[in-house]
């Protein structure tokens, strides 16, 4: 059985050979079969480390400062809210406990305000962060079609056939001729300072 299957894909492996170029009429040898199929045009390929154009396009840099500076404005005005909530629940506590409240209806109302206070504060926190996910969607957004328009415009003069994005370790080994991250860089940097006069 084993000898079968070893035929078969001897068998198939030396018909695959033969037939690897469809398009070209067959050949007297393979050497002149394999020739044939090499005559396609080269590819024109470069990549961009995306790594490093995060850390060196201005427009990125900017729109990721302004991000941050709304987190932290966004993380100090909840924490202002909690903190003045917890103060409220704590002296709730306190009075309570003291029978501080001169009637129970007046120890509910101040229950229920503080539990509102609570919803409106959890209600603030989800309008906030679905408000900073919006806005860092529309600065992803910006960022791609920035990129996307210089890169179209920058291959119209260079004629690539493809320009792969490297992120992290995605690709495994690539000819470090074939980056073109500080080109892009500076071309992107160059249009975004000329936006800004």
């Amino acid at each position: 059985m084993k000898k079968i299957i070893a035929t078969a894909l001897c068998a198939s492996a030396f018909v695959l050979t033969f037939t690897q170029c469809a398009n070209t009429p067959q050949q007297a040898t393979t050497v002149e079969s394999h020739a044939a199929c090499d005559s396609t045009p080269a590819l024109k390929i470069a990549y961009v480390d995306i790594d490093t154009l995060l850390t060196s396009y201005k427009l990125w840099i900017q729109l990721n400062e302004e991000m941050i500076r709304k987190e932290e404005n966004v993380r100090a005005t909840l924490n202002e809210k909690a903190k003045s909530l917890q103060s409220d629940f704590e002296e709730f506590e306190r009075k309570l406990n003291n029978n501080a409240f001169a009637t129970r209806e007046r120890a509910e109302s101040e229950q229920n305000r503080i539990l509102k206070k609570r919803q409106d504060l959890e209600d603030l926190q989800e309008r906030l962060s679905n408000e900073l996910a919006i806005e860092n969607n529309k600065n992803n957004v910006i960022f791609r079609d920035s990129i996307n328009t210089y890169i179209k415009a920058y291959n119209k003069v260079k004629g690539y056939n493809v320009i792969l994005s490297r992120i992290g370790d995605n690709i495994l080994y690539i000819d470090t001729d074939m980056n073109i991250t500080h080109e892009i860089i500076e071309g992107l940097n160059a249009r975004y300072d000329a936006s800004k006069k």
